[in-house]
């Protein structure tokens, strides 16, 4: 591939002797990775059934690369949400925030989904990730994503980082600010990241950069931490970004990242009029390991003032609960009950302890449950998706190649006989989606926007 002059330029003065090995990995296909769903599936279980030809990601458990010829994004797998498609180097990011079950959890420029479900799979159900996205467009495939992975305490926000920090002062556990950045790392991946490169461009994310940042430092409580990663190799947005972050918040310090397969430490010397240790921070360099360029930081907030926002519980009109409720002992064996949420006609499964969320954009306040129609009750494609198959008093299990699944990815009615009543449509027991058994037909309600042609 063609790579920018300039950026060539840069890259020989700060690799000096190890450009040239830098320089040779453009000429080499890139590596493809996707991590196991293990909200769904355990690992081990995964790697039993699955079709595809894998190998470990060095550093986190639930990553492996897999062969071009594989293809997994156009499995059904994918579609049951048993993983997601990630960059290999991209999953290490997550594994250093390393959440824990039943913290509260910023991913504040989260499209479109990958590190927000990996969050989600630490959290593992417990406790609350907020996963923001500035950009209206990109915020619907984080919704997407999150969907599919079954996430069920997620709220999905698609605000500016600084009103967003206007409601949640010292709120988080942790936060990953993932930013916008010039790609540098993804010319291998993104070509058009290739293309739009220039300085300019360099040096108006590190404004933005920092701006972020900024919002995303009011929002950690005190003991907090922070990881702030990038897809760039431009000191500008990475180490000096830090140093300067650093230098206007003396209540963060830097943490050393546990030493993990191939990584580099960050360069000092890179930073101008530096005091800090950013040897501390970490490098991906794809020369180096099987993956594209990444750089990690990992900060402690140590100082400050926590501040107690007054939680909002949510009220719901009880005939709309009720329906619900009806719907479940029709349909379930184990229903999903808690803090309900209203959205116009739309019936959520929300997070106790939030604040007042009004003024801010939220796309999802939580788990979608589904719709209130008249007098009766119909069930989102999300609820499919965060049931387990036991869950459901009546299904139909499909192999996953067999014609009858593809008709449903169609969106095609099914010819079958069943008792009637809305039932989970699994592939090797994991959810797809749910139809209707009517007679001796099973209509289909596979989303019209998902369907496969």
């Amino acid at each position: 591939m063609e790579l920018p002059e300039l950026f060539l330029k840069r890259m020989k003065q700060l690799l000096e002797v190890e450009f040239d090995p830098f320089l040779q990995i453009y000429s080499k296909p890139r590596v493809h990775g996707l991590r196991v769903n293990t909200l769904k599936v355990t690992v081990e279980d995964f790697l039993h059934f699955n079709p595809f030809h894998l190998t470990p990601v060095p550093w986190t458990n639930e990553g492996f690369y897999y062969e071009e010829t594989d293809q997994p994004g156009k499995h059904v797998y994918h579609a049951a949400g048993l993983y997601y498609i990630q960059e290999p180097s991209a999953m290490a990011v997550a594994s250093v925030l390393s959440p824990i079950p039943g913290e509260r959890v910023l991913d504040l420029c989260a499209a479109p989904g990958g590190k927000a479900t990996q969050i989600a799979t630490y959290l593992q159900g417990r406790g609350l990730l907020v996963a923001n996205e500035p950009h209206p467009v990109r915020v619907k495939a984080l919704a997407e994503n999150l969907e599919r992975f079954g996430v069920k305490n997620a709220l999905i926000t698609n605000e500016m980082p600084n009103q967003l920090a206007k409601r949640f002062p010292s709120f988080f556990d942790r936060v990953l600010v993932d930013a916008p950045c010039s790609g540098e790392g993804m010319f291998r991946k993104d070509p058009e990241a290739c293309a739009m490169w220039s300085m300019e461009t360099i040096e108006q994310c590190a404004i933005r950069q920092a701006e972020i940042l900024d919002a995303a430092a009011k929002m950690l409580r005190v003991g907090g931490k922070l990881v702030y990663s990038t897809c760039t190799f431009a000191p500008e947005e990475n180490e000096q970004t830090i140093a300067d972050f650093l230098e206007r918040h003396p209540d963060f310090r830097l943490l050393t990242i546990p030493d993990l397969n191939g990584f580099s430490p960050g360069h000092e010397e890179w930073a101008q009029n530096n005091k800090f240790k950013l040897s501390q921070t970490i490098r991906l360099w794809p020369h180096k390991i099987r993956g594209e360029g990444h750089f990690i930081a990992l900060l402690e907030k140590i100082d400050g003032e926590d501040r107690k926002i007054k939680s909002v519980t949510p009220r719901v009109p009880s005939d709309v609960i009720q329906a619900y409720l009806s719907f479940t002992q029709e349909n379930l064996k184990e229903p999903i009950t808690g803090t309900y949420m209203l959205f116009g006609d739309h019936l959520y499964l929300t997070m106790d302890q939030l604040p007042d969320l009004s003024g801010i954009k939220v796309i999802r306040p939580g788990l979608h449950l589904g719709t209130r129609k008249k007098n009766r009750f119909e069930p989102s494609h999300s609820l499919a998706l965060a049931l387990e198959a036991k869950h459901a008093l009546r299904t139909i299990d499909f192999s996953p190649d067999s014609a009858e699944v593809f008709a449903y990815l169609r969106g095609e009615t099914i010819p079958r006989q069943g008792e009637d009543g809305w039932t989970l449509v699994t592939v090797d027991g994991f959810p797809l989606g749910f139809g209707k058994q009517t007679g001796s037909l099973l209509k289909n309600h596979y989303p019209k926007g998902l369907r496969i042609h």
